[in-house]
């Protein structure tokens, strides 16, 4: 792997760095692609076209933060930060006298639809409806578009990555707040900011809610960030392997056993229900969406395991225990 180029687009979150590192103990030389670089920036295109040429290996972790509230300006932010950084190292390999090898883009979960019934694999999985679906959506048609017969590509859908990262962090706060109960679905004012987007929108124009959830059992699929890094690299090595790939552990949680959890993990004494108006009044003071709780999302990692993949953190409480310090292992 001496000499290896690995091409990584969007490290500035939590995920980039820890993927850096793992790259680079792997042996590869890392040029770092954003908007100010440091390598290459996006407005760049001679650079970012000698960057993919002659590299081994590209990853994609970019696009704009859906930690926020989906005003249209966001919401515009967030697809058109997908779509076109994805389409513009597509634009390079395509150009690339020698392509890479692999091309892994990050792409999500919540591309599946809000499900209570059954578990969604890559292979009988069903897609959603509404802005976040689209997003993704849209997002692997770009990343998926046209002929790369010498580039192997693998669409990493991503569940809530567990770590020192913003999703860990805001629920756990709520826990030792004492707002550590589930998260409650129930009746609230339709709004359209999770209605569809791109050229072919999907759903509803309101948004009125998952009803069918009110009792804090919507599904909760998450990954260690451990076992995200470790699956990068397995994918690597793993040439029988492309197409979407679910990246999550087995052992899905439900959002009422995550909470309890975390409650646990962070010593809270008490653990209060949030019910939907309680909880869409917090997420305005918190500039967030509740979609983040009360989608029930059950992907599971099916082509992972059966190429052989190994989850080090396959059940939550354990994963929970080791990322919070202080908790009881």
């Amino acid at each position: 792997m001496n000499g290896a180029r690995a091409v990584l687009a969007g490290a500035s979150g939590f995920l980039g760095p820890r993927l850096a590192q793992d790259l680079r103990t792997r042996g590869y030389d890392v040029v770092v692609v954003g908007r100010r670089g440091p390598d290459v920036r996006w407005d760049d295109r001679a650079a970012l076209d000698a960057a993919v040429d002659g590299a081994d290996l590209v990853v994609n972790l970019a696009g704009r933060s859906v930690g926020c509230r989906y005003t249209d300006a966001h919401r515009e932010e967030i697809y058109l930060s997908r779509t076109r950084t994805t389409g513009a190292l597509g634009d390079a390999v395509r150009r690339a006298v020698r392509p890479p090898r692999l091309w892994l883009n990050a792409s999500t979960a919540t591309i599946y639809r809000h499900a209570t019934d059954r578990p969604q694999t890559e292979d009988d999985g069903e897609l959603g409806e509404g802005f976040s679906v689209d997003v993704a959506r849209d997002w692997e048609r770009t990343f998926f578009a046209g002929e790369l017969p010498a580039t192997r590509r693998v669409a990493l859908r991503m569940a809530i990555v567990l770590g020192d990262g913003p999703a860990l962090n805001k629920l756990l706060t709520a826990a030792r707040l004492g707002m550590g109960g589930p998260q409650q679905d129930g009746w609230w004012f339709p709004h359209r900011r999770y209605r569809g987007i791109g050229p072919t929108p999907t759903g509803p124009p309101r948004w009125r809610g998952h009803h069918d959830t009110r009792d804090g059992d919507q599904r909760f699929s998450w990954i260690h960030v451990d076992d995200l890094v470790a699956a990068v690299a397995f994918l690597d090595e793993h040439d029988e392997v492309a197409g979407p790939v679910n990246l999550a552990a087995p052992g899905t949680s439900t959002n009422r056993a995550l909470m309890a959890a975390l409650g646990r993990a962070g010593h809270a004494p008490f653990g209060l229900p949030a019910p939907r108006w309680l909880l869409e009044i917090g997420m305005v003071v918190l500039r967030q969406e509740s979609e983040l709780v009360l989608k029930s999302r059950w992907a599971v990692p099916e082509r992972l395991l059966d190429a052989g993949f190994t989850f080090r953190w396959p059940e939550l409480d354990a994963a929970v225990a080791d990322l919070v310090p202080g908790a009881t292992r």
